[in-house]
């Protein structure tokens, strides 16, 4: 990593207040040139709920004045609600919060030291809303990029996959929402205000798990926000980025389909964690994503031809086969490039599973605590563990020894002909790698509830002792099975806790002659005479000044724990997302963080599945100011109801400012 100090432009800073449609102010932070008053600039944009004063702050110091030291004005907003912006924040991806998105970049263009010309750029939660902020057609907005973020806020979000209940973020991401939601602004930026501000947000305080759980189809509420409902209202140029190891890198290989013909758009995929690839996070390798995206912004927003669009439509990583770890510092690979996607390159190989007697899939309801993390942010626990004891409580077609490279690029699929001996059913079906020593390093995998086998929009319960043919997607990969290698095929009813489980425990009795799996084949002969894809070295701004610590306890508590309780047949998985502990800012203000989530389930009964999310969080500066936060979340069903219980208690100096508590059911439609 490079760390650049000087720019050809001298950079400042400067906090402002900016106004929406309906009065609320939202608070921003501007890293400009020194001279944009005579020397005007195009802005780029990051919004987001994650608190620049704190929870960002590192992050931002990375790249905002990097882009401003290149000739931008980079502005990072706090969304309504959030951080030291005035407002409430009521969910995700309103109305209000995408309209506010608008107003802020209009008022951008019509600043005085700015081009007219606005780009907005983003990870996660900043790359979804760029996306959905393009599709409303902002003038001022040219471009945008947008990172780990999805297109589909159904089917490729931490709520929901395949129709299937996401366990394990559906609650661990309402928890964390509601201790973002709950803390206060900051008295140094706000002033005496701070106080009203938090107990206005305390006092709308609402678990936006009671909303995602209300709506358990593909409706109206996840249809908003979704840009894959219309891509054609996208007219701004998109350069969608994502990682192997992120759960959203599906979105990339959509936009950049669907998109061509309607707006300029490029896909580049790498082996990537939950993170901006220039960060350095495992698993590598990072490149040079500030220069990268520079040559993007510079030839949208500043009229250069720095040879973007002679990029191959679609730039991606090919890993090569790897033993199976949590944890890899680099992945071994190679770039490839497509010009277009779907490529003339991949041809899809239809592979029969076997040719045996009906086989019957029951799989023990804790099968999936090998899954490794959702949503992986280059933690040393966050990838899958070798697979073989997930295979072994699944049922598994393998290949024979591969005599040539098999080198696969896209979106996988299985086509399953199966019987459920109960009306509401999942199944899952992972690909792995089998080494000749027999380990198993997971590929790809995918999800379908089987109640929503005829479409997300609706509930169509199976009649047992009937076959259906089932076909349905796995998660995009790019991956090189090697010589003497197996390709294996696992197919479970089961995978906690991920997927939450149905009411009912049943079997699946699968038919393998008339199935299969649809494996996306690439061709490396495509690469023959191409010009071989090359990144810069990261790069970045210098870092914050400041000290990082681990959090409270985390010597006394693993990362990530698996727990059988032989007597009770009970399997409690233990996790510390750790997304930052304790850190030191040069302001002095002290921010600490403590989370745990749990996820509890008994092998033989889907009802005894259980998940919790704690939250402790504590920001101080000096003895003026001192606050407290204490949240938590509890995630459990019976056969007809999903029960949620959730509560917040807010402390200043020692007092209570606000102690709330919810329980709520709601009917299990789908899930």
């Amino acid at each position: 990593m490079r760390y650049r100090e000087q720019f050809d432009r001298q950079v400042e800073v400067q906090d402002v207040w900016i106004p929406t449609r309906d009065g609320t102010r939202l608070h921003a932070r501007i890293w400009r040139p020194a001279d944009a008053d005579t020397a005007r600039v195009p802005a780029l944009l990051e919004y987001l709920p994650y608190r620049k004063s704190d929870w960002t702050a590192p992050r931002d110091v990375q790249r905002h004045p990097y882009y401003a030291g290149h000739g931008y004005a980079s502005v990072r907003v706090d969304m309504r609600g959030s951080g030291d912006s005035e407002g409430v924040m009521l969910d995700e991806y309103t109305p209000t919060e995408l309209d506010d998105g608008v107003d802020v970049i209009n008022w951008l263009a019509a600043q005085p030291w700015c081009t007219g010309k606005v780009g907005m750029f983003g990870i996660s939660w900043g790359g979804f809303n760029a996306l959905q902020v393009a599709a409303l057609r902002p003038e001022p907005l040219k471009a945008i990029v947008t990172v780990c973020s999805t297109d589909d806020r159904y089917d490729n979000d931490v709520h929901y996959t395949g129709g299937a209940v996401l366990g394990i973020d559906m609650l661990a991401w309402a928890g964390t929402m509601l201790a973002f939601t709950a803390r206060p602004p900051d008295p140094a930026t706000v002033g005496d205000e701070w106080l009203p501000m938090w107990r206005e947000r305390l006092d709308a305080l609402e678990p936006y798990l009671h909303t995602w759980l209300a709506h358990q189809e593909r409706d109206a509420y996840w249809r908003h926000g979704s840009v894959c409902e219309d891509y054609a209202a996208i007219d701004a140029a998109v350069l969608a980025v994502g990682g192997w190891a992120d759960p959203y890198r599906d979105t990339v290989l959509r936009l950049v389909e669907n998109l061509d013909g309607i707006t300029p758009v490029r896909g580049l995929i790498g082996p990537w964690s939950h993170q901006y690839p220039d960060t350095g996070l495992p698993p590598g390798p990072a490149i040079g994503f500030l220069q990268e995206t520079l040559r993007w912004w510079d030839h949208w927003l500043k009229g250069e031809e720095t040879g973007v669009m002679d990029d191959p439509a679609l730039r991606g990583w090919i890993n090569d086969s790897v033993p199976p770890a949590t944890f890899y510092e680099t992945m071994p690979g190679r770039w490839v490039g497509e010009d277009t996607w779907p490529s003339p390159s991949v041809t899809w190989d239809e592979r029969p599973l076997g040719t045996a007697e009906p086989v019957v899939v029951r799989s023990p309801q804790h099968t999936g605590v090998d899954a490794g993390r959702f949503c992986p942010y280059g933690n040393p626990t966050d990838l899958p563990t070798d697979q073989r004891e997930e295979d072994g409580r699944s049922v598994c077609f393998d290949s024979a020894p591969l005599t040539d490279r098999v080198e696969i690029l896209g979106r996988p699929r299985v086509r399953l002909r199966l019987d459920s001996d109960t009306p509401r059913a999942n199944v899952i079906a992972r690909v792995c790698d089998v080494a000749p020593d027999g380990s198993s390093t997971l590929v790809t995998r995918g999800v379908l509830n089987l109640l929503s086998r005829h479409g997300r929009d609706q509930a169509v319960e199976w009649t047992p002792g009937t076959f259906e043919d089932v076909e349905f997607g796995l998660n995009a990969t790019g991956y090189a099975f090697p010589p003497g290698h197996r390709i294996r095929v696992a197919v479970s009813d089961a995978y906690w806790p991920w997927v939450w489980p149905h009411g009912e425990r049943g079997a699946l009795t699968v038919l393998p002659a008339d199935s299969a799996v649809l494996l996306p084949v690439r061709d490396p002969a495509y690469d023959e005479g191409r010009e071989p894809i090359h990144f810069e070295e990261p790069e970045q701004a210098v870092p914050l000044a400041g000290t990082t610590e681990p959090p409270a306890g985390a010597a006394d508590r693993p990362e990530r724990r698996v727990t059988h309780d032989v007597a009770t047949g009970e399997w409690t998985l233990e996790v510390d997302p750790n997304y930052g502990g304790t850190r030191t800012y040069p302001d002095g203000l002290r921010y600490e963080e403590s989370a745990t989530e749990t996820y509890r389930i008994r092998s033989g009964d889907p009802l005894s599945a259980v998940a919790s999310s704690r939250w402790k969080t504590r920001l101080r500066r000096g003895e003026a100011w001192d606050v407290e936060i204490t949240t938590g979340t509890e995630l459990r069903a019976t056969a007809t109801e999903f029960i949620m219980d959730s509560h917040v208690e807010a402390r200043a100096n020692g007092e209570t400012v606000a102690k709330r508590a919810w329980h709520r059911a709601v009917p299990r439609t789908s899930a």
